[in-house]
């Protein structure tokens, strides 16, 4: 049973330079949410349990956007804002999140070897934030059934 994905954010984003200088491309928007949340959302849908996230220096807005606000939350409450309260809290506990720093971006392969103790030896899905497959069984599911077969 596969129940792990790795996902790959570790990449320097120079083809969208240079508003990837300041901003990790995983958190660009694609309309009312960042890239990367597409991707944690499709691997949830698809029945993944743990996901490895593979960062690099200057990618902790994602850290960021997975955790609690504690703050905000309590804004919010106060304000009576429900809907943002309870989205912020379901992004926060949508999955079980590994952040694991990729010191040097060598490609594909080294980022996999470089998280490669999170995964030990079991079979995970591989998946880039940086493409949405909008179908609807997730694509990540498909190919999980089809390893399984």
């Amino acid at each position: 049973m596969v129940t792990t994905a790795m996902i790959l954010a570790a990449g320097l984003g120079t083809r969208l330079l240079p508003l990837t200088k300041a901003l990790p491309k995983e958190m660009l928007p694609v309309v009312d949410k960042p890239l990367i949340q597409y991707a944690v959302e499709e691997a949830v849908a698809s029945g993944i349990e743990r996901i490895v996230l593979v960062t690099a220096r200057g990618k902790g807005a994602m850290e960021d956007y997975f955790d609690y606000a504690p703050g905000l939350e309590r804004f919010l409450g106060e304000r009576g804002d429900k809907a943002a309260l309870s989205e912020v809290r379901r992004i926060a506990d949508m999955a079980s999140i590994t952040y694991l720093r990729q010191k040097e971006q060598f490609g594909i392969g080294h980022a996999v070897l470089s998280a490669r103790q999170a995964i030990v030896d079991q079979p995970f899905v591989l998946i880039f934030p940086d493409e949405i497959i909008d179908h609807p069984t997730p694509v990540t599911q498909q190919m999980i059934e089809v390893h399984r077969r």
